[in-house]
């Protein structure tokens, strides 16, 4: 028996509807694929930094670790003086610990590739090393006089690889990513600004960087860190407002980038062994969520924009079918 006009037309609607399905959601993994490469490569690109640090340098955990308390605790452990501070020709039991965190940091920096949606434990592992990004930014925290910038400046490394992990979770476009990535995002930016803008001493490198990659005087670097530090804060403030926030995202991307690169760039030089790469360049890598979350952020609103349709382009109303004019078709097709 032949289906009548009106459940061909249903079959046809629910086709299409599934067809149409099928590609929003292949749309939106194409998206999702993309963000979630941002915001891999952030914490992937921190994790690399910093290995490089406990590797080639010191990791900063002396401020904390170089006290009466830690080596009394080694001495419950039967570790004597010497073999607590190391001698002229070997490390100290100290130095030999702290030179093991640097596989932690490999390992993290092997799980920002290999961790997905599946992958329960690695996600778990990635969430934990948070703790690992937190407990190097209280130890810079401390050691710059427990001054509060330096720990909030900290902030978007730190949730660097929680970032990823809800976007694999939740999904990069979800609500909850993205307010995290704000908050990452604002939290550099006013540690920064704060720093900039003078309400805390300003670095001396602050000032060392802009005088040798722009070739100016102490008073032009001073004016343009203040500036600089106006407009940290005022983009902080400006991705809370719809209509001007892909273009904060923008700036903010930008001047991170920039400032991440002024380390190598004022540092690098060609008459130092491998150009200094092993010096500065890591500053920029370590440095790499202060513009790759902003710029997450960018990418996310710019596709959220391009895909609400404008009143132009929004199909016309097609008027409701009547039950006569289901009757009228029916006796035209048996006719």
């Amino acid at each position: 028996m032949k289906n009548s006009p009106p459940k061909i037309a249903a079959e046809e609607k629910r086709h299409s509807a599934q067809r149409g399905a099928s590609e929003d959601a292949a749309e939106g993994a194409a998206n999702d694929f993309g963000l979630v490469m941002i915001l891999r490569l952030a914490a992937c690109l921190c994790f690399a930094g910093w290995t490089w640090v406990h590797y080639y340098w010191e990791a900063p955990y002396g401020v904390l670790l170089w006290q009466d308390a830690t080596y009394d605790f080694a001495e419950s452990l039967g570790v004597s003086w010497d073999e607590f501070v190391g001698t002229g020709a070997d490390d100290g039991w100290l130095q030999t610990w702290l030179s093991r965190i640097t596989w932690l940091y490999v390992g993290c920096t092997i799980l920002t590739l290999t961790v997905r949606r599946q992958s329960k434990f690695q996600m778990i592992a990635l969430v934990g090393s948070c703790g690992l990004l937190t407990v190097l930014s209280y130890a810079k925290y401390v050691g710059a006089q427990r001054q509060l910038p330096m720990f909030v400046e900290h902030g978007g490394q730190i949730l660097a690889p929680l970032l990823l992990v809800l976007a694999l979770r939740f999904g990069a476009r979800h609500r909850v990513t993205m307010i995290a990535a704000m908050v990452a995002m604002i939290m550099t930016f006013a540690g920064h600004g704060c720093y900039a803008i003078g309400w805390w001493p300003t670095p001396s490198i602050f000032y060392g960087m802009i005088s040798v990659s722009l070739g100016v005087e102490y008073e032009t670097a001073n004016t343009l860190l203040r500036a600089a530090g106006v407009l940290d804060f005022a983009v902080c403030l400006a991705i809370f407002v719809p209509a001007i926030r892909i273009w904060a995202a923008g700036y903010a991307t930008l001047w991170g980038f920039f400032t991440a690169a002024a380390r190598p760039v004022a540092g690098m030089s060609m008459s130092l062994n491998y150009w200094g790469a092993d010096q500065f360049l890591h500053e920029a890598v370590l440095r790499a969520p202060h513009f790759l979350i902003p710029l997450y952020l960018f990418v996310l609103w710019c596709r959220q924009k391009s895909a609400v349709p404008s009143e132009a382009t929004k199909p016309a109303k097609q008027p409701a079918t009547t039950s006569a004019d289901h009757s009228a078709l029916a006796i035209e097709f048996t006719s």
